[in-house]
């Protein structure tokens, strides 16, 4: 039996370089070593934007709520499965809510930090 060797689509240097320009990791490259002023990050395309003026208590109670949501997601994933998908999706919900405590004891720790 023979077989045909896979053979990558020839890509030009005209377009690597375009690419390359168009790339966030270069121009945060190229700003770090060229630019005093870093360019600010432009979030065109990302899903949502955190407030610039949120506190870090605010942050904090508000990842501890999303992980809250995404555990119990999870666990009623696990809910209607069984087998090794049931252990996966409880599995997640144990590193969810190992995580949750963690932000939990920051926020806390946080709290104690501003009142003593």
């Amino acid at each position: 039996m023979t077989t045909t060797p896979y053979l990558p689509p020839e890509i030009t240097e005209e377009t690597e370089l375009h690419d390359l320009r168009s790339s966030r990791a270069a121009q945060r490259a190229l700003d770090f070593y060229l630019k005093e002023d870093m360019s600010a990050s432009v979030p065109d395309d990302a899903l949502f934007v955190i407030n610039p003026g949120i506190s870090q208590e605010e942050a904090l109670v508000h990842a501890s709520d999303l992980l809250r949501c995404a555990a119990a997601t999870a666990y009623e994933s696990a809910s209607s499965h069984q087998g090794n998908h049931r252990d996966l999706a409880f599995s997640v919900v144990y590193l969810i809510d190992m995580a949750k405590a963690m932000v939990e004891r920051s926020s806390q720790a946080h709290e104690a930090h501003a009142n003593g």
